[in-house]
């Protein structure tokens, strides 16, 4: 198995992450593992206290009698695009993408499964069969599949060039005057809370535009385009200025006056290169049913 961690993942011990995903496995016989060379770290031993970072390779192999299983699921799949080598789904509010360790059922990953079976790449572990990048469990939109590693390798590629354009939409607590703007905030792991992110000066590098759609009241209907796409990054950013987004009770934002299952917020927009040519693949959905929902209190 070859997992490439990401900024999730960044900071954990070796062994720990390792106990993540293989549940099954003790602590002890994970350490064995990683002591005896049965598990590389960028193609070199470590030890089982390694700290990890964004964009290491773990190469390992479980015993034959404890290898992971994830189990296909008929979930139906509302597919936007599709072709050979990728496809991009429109992952409803309350799905989480992939598995963890405590959810192993009803994800994005599960329903992939069912539908695709091992035409999917596994560059990041049986976990994230097929998962170039993620949306927050209560985060509406648009995701990119990779059916092989090749297409995998290829569209990362252009999530970490920073050449694919994703946009969401979003209503924001409270009135935000200024019609266009940029948040340029670092952001890293809340010290605090670790289950949370922050905007602090040792963060990464971490931008993100605001557009105003519609005013109301005391809400703001904006369009967001991630320049970066770190982890919570609008939902950080929202908080930032004081404006997090609607019903977001992790960050703050309290239930507002119409109930939603959390934040209002959907990836609506996707532009990006189709492997392995330079035909621009152009995708855009309309507004969810929390978007619409929240939008005709508002406008009543």
């Amino acid at each position: 198995m070859i997992i490439y961690i990401d900024e999730n993942d960044e900071n954990k011990r070796l062994d720990s992450f390792l106990s993540e995903i293989t549940p099954d496995l003790s602590r002890s016989k994970i350490q064995n593992l990683i002591k005896t060379g049965c598990v590389l770290v960028n193609s070199t031993t470590k030890k089982t206290s390694y700290c990890l970072k964004e964009n290491d390779k773990i190469e390992f192999e479980l015993p034959k009698d404890e290898e992971i299983k994830i189990e296909p699921q008929n979930i139906p799949l509302n597919i936007v695009y599709e072709d050979e080598n990728m496809l991009v789904v429109n992952k409803p509010s309350g799905m989480l993408t992939h598995p963890t360790t405590i959810e192993r059922e009803n994800t994005l990953v599960n329903a992939l499964l069912f539908k695709y079976g091992e035409n999917l790449s596994n560059i990041n572990g049986e976990f994230r069969r097929g998962i170039l990048h993620r949306l927050d469990r209560n985060t509406s939109g648009l995701l990119m599949i990779a059916k092989n590693n090749k297409a995998h390798e290829f569209l990362a590629n252009q999530i970490k060039e920073h050449t694919i354009t994703k946009k969401y939409r979003a209503i924001a607590k409270g009135i935000i005057e200024q019609d266009e703007f940029e948040i340029n905030s670092p952001i890293g792991r809340n010290p605090n809370q670790p289950h949370k992110m922050a905007v602090r000066a040792d963060g990464k590098p971490s931008k993100t535009i605001v557009k105003v759609l519609e005013r109301f009241k005391d809400a703001t209907y904006i369009e967001l385009t991630l320049i970066t796409g770190r982890t919570h990054q609008i939902r950080v950013h929202m908080k930032s200025i004081n404006h997090p987004v609607f019903n977001d009770s992790l960050y703050g934002a309290g239930q507002g006056k119409v109930k939603t299952e959390e934040q209002v917020l959907q990836s609506y927009f996707l532009r990006f290169t189709k492997p392995f040519g330079d035909e621009i693949i152009e995708l855009q959905i309309e507004p969810d049913e929390k978007i619409q929902k929240v939008l005709k209190y508002l406008r009543s």
